[in-house]
Parts: structure tokens; C-alpha cells; sequence
């Protein structure tokens, strides 16, 4: 197969798993709209927002650094990069699926007959597998994709702030909503 033939295949693999990504924000907006019905909570509102600032700014810094060196997704380092980016898209739809409805990109504690903590293997073991499992590997993995060392070495210490924020309120609100947590 010739480089051009598989930077097509690679580049339509991306972008089915960015659209794959992308849908992930209206499973969200859908179950943010449920749990406001709910009475259910927000908190760190202010960091979720700084949140998808950071992850949109990211991405399109990502993509712009790439495409302006002419990554034509054609070597090891971007193959690696596809496999991350895919892996952390799978393991971000396991997470919506383990706690489907109180899912959302925002910080929300509904009601307790509603909100239930989650213990199967992946959250017993792995605290916060949506940000380890999912965010970080992502965007490790969009950065190799596009050869974007810029955008990696600059720009994800950065989202590592608002990111690191959002754990640490979360743990706070966990442990304060749930006795089992």
C-alpha cells in the first residue's frame, strides 16, 4: 500500500474516532439536562469550564502544529499515536457505559437514590479511570499522531492544572456525598 493510500486510511480512522469523541459531548449534555431535573448538584463549575477551554484549545492546537509540519500520518510515531487515541476512545465509552446516566463532562452529584458509586474492576482499581484511562491518553496520543511535540510539551502541563483541579474537587465532593467512597 502506498504512504498516501495510508495516510488516507489513518487520517479517516482519526476522524471517525474524533466524531466518535465529539458525540461523547451530547451523551453528556443529555445527561447533564436529566440530573439538573433531578435537583442533582454542580460543583467546580468555573474549572469545568477552564476544562473545555483547555480541551478544545488542545486539539486545535494539536491538529494546527501537526498540519503545519505536513503530518501526513505516514510513520511509527503516528501509528503509535492512532493506537493511544483509539484506546483512550474506548475506554472513555466503558466509562460512560459503567455509569451511564450521571456521566457528563461537568461535576455532578445527584440525589443518592439516583447516584449510586460505581465498583466494578475498572473503578475499583483504577481511581478516576475517565482521566487516566481516557484524557491523558488521549491527548498523548493526539499529540503523536500529529508529530505536535509543541502542543505536548507546552500545552498538556498546562491542561494538567484545570485537570488536576477537577480530581482533587472531585475527591472532596466523593468523599462528602458518598460514605463508601
Amino acid at each position: 500500500m502506498d504512504i498516501c493510500c495510508m495516510s488516507a486510511i489513518i487520517a479517516f480512522v482519526f476522524f471517525t474516532f474524533f466524531l466518535l469523541r465529539l458525540f461523547t459531548t451530547f451523551i453528556s449534555a443529555r445527561n447533564e439536562k436529566k440530573l439538573k431535573k433531578l435537583n442533582a448538584v454542580e460543583f467546580g463549575k468555573s474549572n469545568s469550564t477552564w476544562l473545555i477551554i483547555a480541551h478544545t484549545l488542545y486539539y486545535a492546537a494539536t491538529m494546527i502544529e501537526g498540519f503545519g509540519k505536513g503530518a501526513f500520518f505516514t510513520d511509527r510515531v503516528s501509528y503509535v499515536g492512532l493506537v493511544v487515541y483509539i484506546f483512550s476512545i474506548v475506554a472513555l465509552y466503558y466509562v460512560i457505559y459503567s455509569i451511564r446516566h450521571v456521566w457528563t463532562v461537568k461535576l455532578f452529584i445527584a440525589p443518592k437514590n439516583y447516584h449510586a458509586i460505581n465498583s466494578n474492576f475498572l473503578f475499583k482499581y483504577i481511581r478516576h479511570p475517565n482521566y487516566f484511562l481516557n484524557i491523558i491518553p488521549e491527548l498523548i496520543g493526539m499529540a503523536l499522531l500529529f508529530h505536535a511535540w509543541f502542543t505536548l510539551t507546552i500545552g498538556l502541563p498546562l491542561y494538567l492544572i484545570p485537570l488536576t483541579i477537577r480530581i482533587l474537587q472531585e475527591e472532596k465532593v466523593m468523599k462528602e456525598h458518598f460514605e463508601t467512597y
